[in-house]
């Protein structure tokens, strides 16, 4: 009786390993592999996207750019202007200031920071350990009635008032098509420091043989949100480079 109770604790025990032995790396692969392959992911050296965010009601159409060589961009259309945010050429992180409509640079903690998210397109899994990151299965948790496998993600230090910070953030998995469905990370400055920000995505599409979700909303856990409509997906779009650049104008005025 010793013996089989023995070897039934064994098997409970290599069952448990088994099950831990199914890590976030596993979870990774298999979204990798649902959303079209590692390889396709590997070949897209850019995405425009169209899109509209619901602000108080109000639908603002954006265009949003990432390319592979980091330089990003959003573009905003609100009563017949275009303002551009979060505009990066590789160098130099700007936006247009909505008070004055001027262009205006980030210091150089926010661009050092900002130039660090760059490495992660497309994909912040993509590479992990080449990059530098660590991924840690935390378990499982219910998201808006869906059972998730919850991954932790830690990736280089970020600086946040001359400190160096750890920059984790969990992702949210679904474990029947292991698609990420919300993604949370602590707010590092700011009026919400302190709180937790929560991106949710849904409704999967394909696009060129790739799947990207084509609803979102941004904003604080268990508070307000801004829903993210997405219209259309381009994939590996011509850009021209100048239209990240600085503006003229504003340079030769800081001089």
């Amino acid at each position: 009786m010793k013996t089989l109770k023995s070897i039934f604790t064994l098997l409970i025990f290599t069952v448990a390993i088994s099950v831990q032995a199914q890590t976030a790396d596993e979870i990774i692969d298999n979204y990798f592999e649902n959303t079209g392959g590692i390889d396709n992911w590997k070949n897209i050296t850019g995405m425009k996207m169209t899109a509209k965010v619901n602000q108080q009601g109000m639908e603002i159409p954006l265009e949003i750019y990432q390319m592979k060589d980091g330089r990003q961009m959003t573009l905003i259309s609100f009563q017949g202007k275009e303002i551009k945010q979060g505009v990066f050429d590789g160098e130099t992180l700007w936006s247009h200031n909505f008070m004055t409509m001027k262009a205006e640079k980030s210091d150089a903690e926010e661009t050092a920071n900002f130039k660090l998210e760059t490495n992660d397109f497309p994909d912040s899994f993509m590479d992990y350990k080449e990059k530098g990151y660590t991924v840690e299965l935390i378990g499982k948790e219910t998201i808006d009635g869906a059972e998730t496998f919850k991954i932790k993600l830690t990736k280089e230090p970020i600086t946040v008032d001359g400190n160096q910070e750890d920059d984790v953030s969990f992702y949210f998995f679904d474990t029947e098509n292991f698609v990420p469905i919300a993604v949370q990370s602590e707010i590092k400055s700011g009026p919400m420091k302190g709180k937790m920000s929560e991106t949710t995505m849904s409704d999967y599409q394909e696009v060129e043989g790739l799947y990207f979700p084509f609803s979102m909303s941004q904003g604080v856990k268990d508070g307000q949100s801004q829903p993210i409509t997405i219209d259309t997906i381009e994939l590996n779009p011509n850009i021209e480079a100048s239209a990240f650049a600085f503006p003229e104008e504003m340079a030769k005025e800081e001089k």
